[in-house]
């Protein structure tokens, strides 16, 4: 099963990261100013995840396929990693949707 795990950057924002059942990353937020922001941002990746019409497939500055998740007001609450084939991009979408909605929620902020 997927996980979100919660880590505070070197600037003291908060971020999360959807790593699949084998560890891999299949998505990374933005950073956020605050905890609470970045809890609705996991939200926002759980109810948004399993619609198709929320992903935003696009094209690298080098030609490497990747994906953005969207909220339904449009804002990106995720990115996914550069992949090697529009294939490759297309299973990063599913493997979002599958883990996303029952993903737990690890905690490896500092206190």
């Amino acid at each position: 099963m997927g996980k979100f795990v919660i880590t505070t950057r070197k600037n003291g924002e908060f971020q999360f990261k959807l790593n699949a059942a084998n560890g891999q990353t299949i998505l990374a937020s933005e950073g956020y100013t605050t905890r609470a922001a970045c809890d609705n941002g996991i939200e926002s990746v759980k109810k948004n995840a399993s619609d198709d019409k929320h992903y935003e497939r696009k094209t690298s500055s080098n030609n490497k396929p990747f994906f953005n998740l969207k909220a339904g007001n449009g804002q990106v609450i995720g990115t996914s990693e550069l992949y090697e084939s529009e294939a490759a991009r297309e299973n990063g979408i599913e493997s979002v949707k599958k883990n996303a909605p029952e993903a737990a929620v690890a905690d490896e902020t500092q206190a």
